[in-house]
């Protein structure tokens, strides 16, 4: 559908807030995001081609949609799925940008994952708000409308980017595509956490490397963990667990290689797949 709004965003100890327009016609999906707080960016999204603008670094990149979008969506048959590592329940209604909403609690069954909380607008289903929290009960990423029209008046040109596709002395960044095609990467996890299924494998082109890596996703149906396999840099790394919000990263040296994960998920989770991660 529809809607023009404004978001918070609380990633950590980081907050910012966004102004979103949200465009659907029958060529397909497309979003532009202007962030309202810190240095200028503006990202446009047409159906799973990105756009980001950084003019104060006189920089635009452009890269294919990650499999995430500003909220998360869930499919069918992914609800009998979450029921095996989550309890889920209905709570009670509650208001949410001037909406009436109904928030649905997902709480996980183990500590290899964080639990969560959404709201959805109670005449469209339209998600309003999600909150991330751990163990301790303390929310560690949080999204929220503060202001949405839903089913609003929009065209395409309000979708549109506010600079020219290549700036003139900008630099244009295009990330690489990678490998389109799944294959054996070689290497597998032993011990994966209850619930956590492979749905991506193969190898991967990334910004600062010269060589692919290798490139493993799992998920339980609502969290994904990428584990990155590749040669030991040159350069000295930090290894063990570190945290940015609710992202979890954990680097260990296996032989000549450099495990690294990363995920939503405790840093157990993180720690007990790369711990586990073999060649085959």
């Amino acid at each position: 559908m529809n809607y023009v709004g404004t978001i918070l965003y609380q990633h950590g100890t980081r907050i910012e807030t966004s102004r979103i327009v949200h465009y659907v016609d029958p060529t397909g999906e497309y979003e532009k995001l202007v962030n309202l707080d810190g240095p200028p960016r503006e990202v446009i999204r047409n159906n799973e081609q990105v756009t980001c603008y950084l003019p104060d670094s006189k920089l635009v990149r452009i890269e294919n949609r990650a499999s995430r979008s500003v909220f998360p969506s869930l499919l069918p048959n992914q609800i009998a799925t979450l029921a095996q590592n989550y309890i889920m329940r209905q709570a009670e209604p509650a208001r949410v940008a001037g909406h009436d909403a109904q928030a649905f609690v997902l709480e996980p069954r183990d500590g290899m994952r964080y639990g969560h909380v959404f709201w959805t607008d109670a005449a469209t289903g339209l998600l309003l708000k999600t909150r991330m929290f751990d163990e301790n009960n303390r929310v560690v990423e949080m999204s929220a409308f503060l202001e949405v029209q839903i089913n609003a008046r929009v065209d395409r040109s309000m979708v549109q980017p506010s600079y020219p596709a290549q700036p003139a002395d900008w630099l244009v960044q295009r990330a690489p595509a990678g490998d389109a095609v799944q294959k054996p990467t070689g290497w597998w996890v032993t011990r994966l956490p209850s619930g956590f299924n492979k749905i991506v494998e193969g190898f991967r082109m990334l910004p600062d490397r010269t060589e692919p890596v290798a490139h493993i996703v799992y998920t339980d149906g609502l969290v994904a963990v990428s584990v990155f396999v590749e040669a030991m840099p040159g350069t000295p790394q930090a290894l063990g667990l570190s945290q940015q919000g609710a992202i979890n990263i954990y680097k260990r040296q296996l032989d000549e290689f450099l495990v690294t994960v990363l995920g939503e998920t405790p840093g157990v989770t993180v720690r007990q797949i790369a711990s586990s991660v073999m060649h085959r």
